[in-house]
């Protein structure tokens, strides 16, 4: 991990609703606010207390007789990559039968991706420290990484601000099987070197700067697996927390799950039956589906080479182009299950099938997909997880947290890619006199000249167009003379223009939220270990809320 440096141990923060986020959908606010509209998609309220105890005793009636298997799994992954010792004690907690988990996850985005992967890890880490205080067991955090996913293009590059707080993106190339294979079984190739160099010349210098390159060249080197390059960085950082981390690719664990792969076979196109029933439900409540799958489609890809889905046709099985009878895949699925992977809707019923899951911490567009597999669940006979909302926040330095501050500016005005918002906050700035002057003046000219129409039509009704017209013509310059003193008011107080700019370039870089387009990596060598200390302290498990933070 990083030192920590003579950075006070305060910050700064500033809550803000998530309601007020145009780009938050309805059922995320909703989950937050009024659980009950959406309830019968989900098993418990994570709001209230009941609901952890009887997520707890759902899972522990669940006899488990792989647990030592699933222990030593990770045992085996985190001595292959050199995981801290909390992290192994943590993961070794997980063949005591009383041991419950709470798992989150996400790609293994470049240099651990971006700061919305150490939010949900941080969330996963301190509600199972809250389980275990507050119902008295052991509660061990997972991050599941989605190593089968082959989405190339969503991983292999990390955003970053520049010197300028300009966004910049560090990009991998293209390995052989890129977009092809799952994400685990592309290697780097030559281009991580590159990637390495881009990062160090984009990083301002800190203090922490030498440790961080060290630690990230110790996990991305050229022959490295991406997934695994991803998980020793991932463990570096939060494994002193205790936060295990899984690669789902891992062909040890696959036998665990050959039962639930074979009935998704003999069941087929159930699972999407279910899944597009449910997202009709949300429909029909004015909410999206995240998910659309496709009649009779099985809920499974095979893996050997390439990554191509499992469909049925007619009834009949094709694995890619090739025909199989139900007997044949059912056999060879249960022979090879290292070969097939889940997809997205049958993911989490593989996840909750190895580990104890009382809780999933979930992104918003997660628990949209989410809602729509209870009946899945129950048709799997798995106890569906509570779903928690990550932590969701915005990293801003010192001044822009004052310029928020002191002029009670809401966060979500900095997102436009205009100055809109800056020119209405100048406006507010504009003297008394000068507002009251120029409000004073339209009144007038409306007033004046609506008396004026009215008596010239007495005299030729067809005049009293041009009038109006005129009224027109004269709000329309008081509204250019205004626009004229707003761009002076920006001369003068080019201070408050910088420090708007300033603001608006950290939280929306490119027009996106930061926690979705910047790497946490910059953070990390920009603050050291007082970064996830200062997170730890300062979000709150409660969603609905969206911290604004100063460190």
């Amino acid at each position: 991990m990083f030192p920590h440096s003579g950075l006070s141990a305060t910050s700064t923060r500033i809550p803000v609703d998530i309601r007020s986020f145009p780009w938050i959908r309805r059922l995320a606010c909703d989950y937050a606010f009024a659980y009950q509209t959406v309830a019968d998609f989900f098993t418990g309220n994570p709001a209230e207390p009941a609901a952890w105890t009887e997520a707890i005793g759902r899972v522990h009636q669940i006899e488990r007789r792989q647990r030592d298997s699933i222990a030593d799994i990770l045992h085996a992954q985190q001595a292959r990559r050199g995981a801290p010792a909390e992290a192994r004690a943590a993961a070794a907690r997980l063949g005591d039968p009383t041991t419950v988990a709470i798992v989150t996850g996400q790609q293994a985005g470049l240099f651990g991706g971006p700061l919305f992967t150490l939010l949900k890890a941080i969330t996963a880490i301190r509600l199972a420290e809250r389980v275990t205080s507050e119902h008295r067991v052991p509660a061990v955090p997972v991050f599941w990484i989605d190593a089968e996913d082959h989405d190339w293009e969503e991983v292999k590059g990390c955003g970053l601000f520049d010197a300028e707080l300009e966004l910049v993106r560090v990009t991998l190339g293209n390995p052989e099987g890129a977009n092809e294979r799952p994400v685990a079984r592309v290697r780097l190739d030559g281009s991580v070197t590159k990637a390495l160099e881009d990062l160090e010349s984009v990083l301002a210098r800190t203090e922490f700067t030498p440790v961080l390159l060290e630690q990230i060249r110790s996990a991305y080197r050229t022959g490295t697996g991406m997934s695994d390059a991803f998980a020793r960085w991932l463990e570096n950082v939060l494994g002193p927390k205790g936060l295990v981390v899984y690669d789902s690719s891992d062909p040890a664990a696959k036998p665990l799950v050959a039962d639930l792969f074979a009935e998704e076979v003999a069941s087929a196109g159930r699972t999407s039956q279910l899944a597009a029933e449910a997202g009709a439900r949300l429909q029909a409540l004015g909410y999206h589906a995240q998910a659309t799958p496709q009649e009779g489609n099985v809920a499974l890809f095979h893996i050997d080479g390439g990554r191509v889905a499992v469909r049925q046709q007619d009834g009949h099985f094709f694995v890619g182009d090739r025909s199989l009878p139900r007997a044949d895949l059912l056999e060879h699925v249960r022979a090879r299950p290292e070969e097939y992977s889940p997809n997205v809707l049958l993911r989490p019923l593989v996840q909750d099938t190895l580990f104890p899951t009382i809780c999933y911490v979930a992104g918003p567009n997660e628990l949209a997909y989410l809602a729509q597999l209870r009946g899945v669940y129950d048709a799997f006979r798995i106890p569906m997880p509570l779903i928690q909302q990550r932590a969701t926040a915005t990293i801003l330095d010192s001044n822009s947290m004052r310029f928020l501050s002191r002029h009670d500016f809401p966060l979500e005005a900095l997102r436009a890619r205009d100055e809109a918002a800056l020119n209405q906050l100048l406006a507010a700035q504009l003297p008394g006199s000068v507002e009251t002057s120029l409000e004073d003046a339209a009144r007038v000219v409306s007033e004046r000249m609506e008396a004026l129409a009215a008596a010239v039509s007495q005299i030729d009704p067809t005049l009293e167009g041009a009038t109006r017209s005129t009224v027109a013509r004269m709000q329309e310059e008081l509204k250019k003379l205004q626009g004229k003193i707003i761009q002076a008011a920006k001369r003068k107080d080019e201070t408050l223009r910088r420090q708007f700019q300033r603001a608006q370039a950290q939280a929306f870089p490119g027009g996106q939220p930061q926690e979705r387009t910047i790497g946490f990596v910059y953070f990390l060598n920009k603050y050291g270990a007082v970064l996830v200390d200062r997170l730890w302290d300062d979000l709150t498990l409660d969603m609905g809320t969206h911290w604004v933070i100063a460190i």
